[in-house]
């Protein structure tokens, strides 16, 4: 949609939106486009200048690297050492757990993603999962 400032042969000034410019340029010349004070079709577009919002300055834009508050701290906390301390096995989590609880894969701490009906699974065998409050890196903007 793109809106027009328009002027009537007898200088009366109104805006209208119309579909694109090339939608606006089949109604005029059909004499579909008229004006709303006299009713005159002889319309043409008058100058306009666009409505730019003004840049953010630095003071205004939120610093998104740096915890808001002490919740968003803690969880930065705890993201840190989960990742710090584990090794992510992303997508093979499930299989992962399975064969460390079986045995056949070195006992260490891993962190990765399942989905829910997994865990269930991989908790109803007995194998210790537990939800992490946040989304792996590669999920996240």
């Amino acid at each position: 949609m793109i809106r027009f400032s328009l002027k009537c042969q007898d200088d009366h000034a109104f805006e209208s939106w119309f579909q694109s410019g090339e939608a606006y340029d089949s109604l005029r010349t059909a004499g579909h486009v008229a004006c709303p004070v006299c009713g005159s079709t002889a319309v043409e577009k008058s100058l306009m200048a666009p409505s730019v919002r003004p840049a953010r300055t630095a003071a205004t834009r939120p610093d998104l690297s740096t915890p808001a508050s002490d919740a968003e701290k803690a969880l930065a906390e705890l993201r840190r050492k989960v990742e710090e301390n584990s090794e992510y096995v992303g997508l093979d989590f499930v299989t992962e757990a399975r064969r460390i609880h079986d045995g056949a894969a070195p006992e260490r701490a891993i962190y990765g993603e399942a989905r829910i009906d997994e865990a269930k699974k991989l908790i109803e065998d007995g194998v210790p999962v537990a939800p992490l409050p946040f989304l792996p890196n590669r999920r996240t903007n």
